[in-house]
């Protein structure tokens, strides 16, 4: 099975899903990212990573559970891990970046934190708060750093009940395109 079906699978498997304590499903909050990302005109990669971003809690066991016991299960790098065997690091990057994105915004951005819904100010103080002044210039100074903090941006958009968007298959040939042999 290519990576493709796989994520297929997986979206189709487990996307029905709340996404958190989120009014949306993981599978709506993945295509409203990639939705978001389109729009902007962002490339091939950063749509693949935005819809991907969270693929990380479509690997977990009990994505819930984590969130219930108030654990870290640091989703960004399952991700990373999962995907780098088949993507570059346009898309693997931003992924495993856009929680480290979250608190580099609310260390920067004094208007950031107050636009979080609860469950990512919940999830902030379990990824370690807002970055210090160090933490932050180090972070953007990354490679792939600003596309992770336009991915957090989409993320943070992307829990509308009302928004619509084109059907997984659509964004699946922004993911094809990046698809490395």
């Amino acid at each position: 099975m290519g990576v493709i079906s796989e994520v297929e699978e997986m979206i189709d498997k487990k996307g029905s899903d709340l996404y958190g304590s989120e009014a949306v499903t993981q599978r709506e909050h993945a295509l409203q990212c990639a939705a978001l990302a389109e729009v902007e005109n962002a490339p091939a990669s950063l749509i693949a990573a935005a819809l991907l971003h969270d693929i990380g809690h479509l690997l977990e066991k009990d994505f819930e559970a984590g969130m219930r016991n108030g654990e870290d299960r640091f989703h960004e790098n399952l991700g990373e891990i999962y995907l780098k065997s088949h993507f570059g690091p346009e898309v693997t990057e931003p992924v495993r970046m856009h929680v480290d994105a979250k608190r580099y915004l609310c260390a920067t951005d004094p208007e950031y934190f107050s636009k979080l819904s609860p469950a990512s100010v919940h999830t902030l103080r379990l990824q370690g708060g807002p970055m210090n002044e160090e933490e932050a210039e180090a972070f953007i100074a990354q490679p792939y750093a600003k596309d992770a903090v336009r991915l957090r941006i989409w993320d943070d958009c992307g829990k509308d009940p009302q928004m619509k968007t084109e059907p997984v298959d659509y964004y699946l040939s922004y993911v094809n395109q990046c698809v490395q042999s």
